[in-house]
């Protein structure tokens, strides 16, 4: 005879499940209520149980630790969830989740360095990631002003990621960053780029502000030239690339605007100019949705902007 079948009453929970895929979902739960300790214990379940099985599944695994470290992120507690990335990158190398998140745990700590070295793997792995973009500008003021001119000769080494672990060319979430995958993106990684000296650096910024005076004078020929002297000596700084876009398009030169622009917004995800210049392009060339989505993107970071607004009127026009 069958043991008869015990259904929660009124007042009684619902009995969790033992699985790992049970747990991991009631985890998954708590996490969306805000409840991240509770979510945490979960997954320790979850983990516990994925080692009583004895299988081998370090893609579950990962998941479970990454999964942990949020909530540890969540809490504040920094420490654990740097641990818990650092097994779950271990156990799947270059995830992107564990590598953001250890990256904002070593940015609370005020571990630069590191959180720098995250942000930039995790923008080999995909370079239109905002989080990543965003955080290596603060890292780089940060870096800045603590360590000096040649801050970046004082960094650990970036690791460099295999072309299997890149998601260049995957769909992308936001609509702000679906134009991306639009532009020919950079092959070589910044383990291989060369790290400009402090020399560098200053002879660049020397060229850029010559070009901004040619600029001024109506020669945008010549600032052009001076714009890729200044990028030959160092190549990070997003405003020299969107300065280079405007010469291009006053010389109806729109397509090397699109790339500059590009890369401007590669280096810094929120350059209004050079989604205000690359949107220009784009209308210039009449891909009037390219255009669009770039004046979209700029609005939500300047709502108040008002050539973007009559441009994004003029281009409205256009696809009606």
């Amino acid at each position: 005879m069958r043991p008869p079948v015990l259904r929660p009453g009124p007042g009684m929970a619902p009995k969790l499940s033992d699985s790992v895929e049970g747990l991991r979902a009631a985890g998954n739960q708590s996490f969306r209520n805000g409840q991240f300790a509770e979510a945490a214990a979960l997954y320790s379940r979850a983990l516990r149980e994925l080692e009583a099985q004895g299988s081998l599944n370090p893609g579950e695994e990962s998941i479970l630790y990454s999964n942990r470290a949020v909530c540890h992120l969540k809490d504040g507690n920094c420490k654990d969830c740097i641990k818990d990335c650092t097994l779950a990158l271990a156990l799947v190398p270059f995830s992107l989740k564990p590598l953001l998140r250890r990256a904002s745990a070593y940015e609370a700590l005020e571990k630069y360095p590191l959180a720098y070295v995250d942000y930039k793997t995790a923008l080999q792995i995909d370079d239109r990631v905002t989080s990543a973009l965003e955080g290596i500008n603060r890292m780089s003021r940060a870096l800045m002003d603590s360590l000096g001119p040649e801050w970046r000769l004082k960094l650990p080494l970036t690791p460099l990621v295999p072309v299997s672990a890149q998601k260049r060319w995957e769909s992308l979430p936001s609509e702000c960053r679906r134009e991306r995958a639009k532009s020919k993106l950079r092959e070589t990684t910044t383990a291989k780029s060369r790290v400009p000296s402090a020399g560098d650096v200053e002879r660049a910024r020397v060229l850029k502000e010559e070009g901004n005076e040619l600029v001024k004078k109506g020669n945008h020929k010549k600032a052009i030239e001076k714009y890729s002297e200044s990028l030959s000596f160092s190549d990070v700084e997003s405003a020299t690339y969107s300065n280079r876009a405007l010469c291009h398009l006053v010389l109806k030169q729109y397509k090397e605007a699109v790339k500059d622009c590009t890369e401007a917004l590669r280096l810094d995800g929120r350059n209004v100019k050079a989604f205000y210049r690359r949107a220009q392009a784009y209308k210039a060339l009449k891909d009037y949705k390219s255009s669009f989505e770039d004046i979209s993107c700029l609005l939500q970071l300047e709502p108040g902007n008002g050539p973007a607004q009559k441009l994004q009127q003029e281009v409205n026009q256009s696809l009606n």
